[in-house]
């Protein structure tokens, strides 16, 4: 079982895994009881939790991205802090978004091309 008093970056793998599961099924209550924002908080938990089950080395900087939660953008990444990627999403027609986000790694899909 997991404990609250323990960060992500504490867990092991399958702790992580399980505590995806259980963030997953608070999300789904939430969007039955129409609570928009615990779903939100709930999917955004998830993506975190999800990002230490990967290897931030994977993503290298200066290349671009697919960016799940939003189809119509890719990520431009600048840097990898920790299971954070800080850069700025790119529109359809290559446009760059002025404003350095960061995202959870586990939003990335795979490389579209380079900078």
């Amino acid at each position: 079982m997991v404990n609250n008093n323990y960060r992500y970056s504490d867990y092991s793998v399958e702790q992580l895994r399980q505590e995806v599961g259980k963030l997953k099924e608070k999300a789904q209550k939430a969007e039955q009881l129409g609570n928009i924002s615990e779903v939100a908080i709930n999917q955004r938990k998830m993506q975190v939790a999800l990002a230490y089950t990967m290897n931030p080395d994977d993503f290298i900087p200066n290349e671009v991205y697919e960016l799940m939660i939003d189809p119509g953008h890719s990520f431009q990444v600048n840097y990898i802090e920790g299971i954070f990627a800080w850069g700025h999403r790119v529109n359809l027609v290559g446009e760059v978004v002025e404003k350095e986000e960061a995202v959870p790694i586990s939003l990335l899909g795979k490389r579209v091309r380079e900078k």
